[in-house]
């Protein structure tokens, strides 16, 4: 109860995600200077305090049925809350009206990726995960000669021009702008990150203080060796064993205003070279191995009309639904079973 009230208050300034991160994916928290127990620690005692019911002698009776079957019930539902909390993902998907995608962007996490496109077949990935992106961490790996250093990863952050001319440690769009770090805001997505590390072992000319941010339109490339290669800050990406194609997108307006009522996506599921036609709109969301696409919302340009698919991996979805059926026929047996004791008393 006390999670729930601090975390229901502290949403107003933190948003939604930091205060999943400190009260309810933690495990512990500090409360002015006191140490609280978090949401994890939190369930697993209340899950080890249910399970030691059933070590209880005295309850196996045949007048206790209900309340086995009740605790049973309980049980199932902090294990779906565990797997949920532990390996579940959810994330968005964004097709343009005639193309394909294969991979889920993460709304939170982002990730550094080294692309090497000399090979006109095909490219070279190699990806450093949000957690490798702290200050003063150093990349390498065997798909480059050269080193990576951050220098400072930024949560959230604006592009500025310079009004000085730059040093000439400073490479790429560093030579004209810096990322300036803001304070970040309170729901998360709406954050832009930037990173800003060092490049080193590659060249004279190539080595070097580099800037990116999300949603930079200008990649920044370099060449090391006779290799090209592209440098990506983007939102952590987890592919797919399928694709999706948008067909078509469709909308209805509420008459008289700018607003839509309700949209949809048509689409094509694909598979093995196999192609399925779907639709997928609000409240019917399309499911498919674990994952759970529903229509979130939609872009407009000039370009065309894109849709965001909304895409949820829990593997604890059917728990609740389960457990909850479970505790109701404990409650209904308990119940039952002690119908002929209220009667007794009432004859007496």
């Amino acid at each position: 109860m006390i999670l729930v009230v601090l975390g229901t208050l502290a949403q107003k300034n933190m948003g939604l995600f930091a205060v999943q991160q400190k009260y309810f994916s933690s495990w512990f928290f500090w409360f002015w200077f006191l140490p609280f127990p978090g949401g994890r620690l939190t369930l697993i005692i209340m899950f080890l305090n249910l399970s030691f019911f059933f070590f209880n002698k005295h309850i196996w009776k045949i007048n206790n049925v209900g309340i086995i079957i009740l605790h049973i019930g309980g049980i199932l539902l902090f294990i779906g809350g565990g797997l949920t909390a532990m390996f579940s993902t959810e994330g968005n998907i964004i097709i343009d009206e005639g193309s394909q995608s294969n991979y889920v962007e993460d709304y939170q996490y982002m990730e550094l990726a080294v692309i090497n496109t000399s090979n006109k077949g095909f490219d070279t990935y190699t990806i450093f995960n949000h957690p490798l992106l702290n200050r003063n961490t150093i990349l390498q790996h065997n798909n480059f000669t050269f080193e990576i250093k951050i220098i400072n990863y930024l949560d959230n952050c604006e592009l500025v021009q310079r009004k000085k001319p730059a040093g000439i440690q400073y490479q790429g769009m560093m030579k004209n702008f810096m990322l300036r770090e803001l304070m970040p805001l309170k729901e998360e997505n709406m954050n832009r990150p930037g990173i800003i590390f060092h490049l080193s072992n590659a060249s004279n000319i190539e080595d070097g203080i580099y800037g990116l941010f999300l949603g930079q339109t200008i990649p920044q490339n370099i060449t090391v060796s006779n290799q090209e290669y592209l440098i990506v800050l983007r939102r952590q990406r987890t592919y797919l064993p399928f694709s999706i194609e948008l067909l078509d997108f469709k909308k209805v307006m509420h008459p008289g205003t700018g607003i839509a009522k309700s949209y949809s996506s048509d689409v094509n599921l694909i598979e093995g070279g196999i192609s399925k036609r779907l639709l997928i709109k609000m409240n019917t969301p399309l499911r498919h191995k674990g994952y759970t696409f529903y229509q979130s919302s939609f872009i407009e340009s000039s370009d065309g009309e894109t849709t965001v698919l909304a895409a949820v991996k829990n593997y604890g979805r059917l728990f609740p639904y389960i457990s909850s059926i479970i505790m109701c026929v404990g409650l209904l047996v308990h119940l039952i079973s002690k119908l002929p004791d209220l009667f007794n008393k009432q004859k007496a």
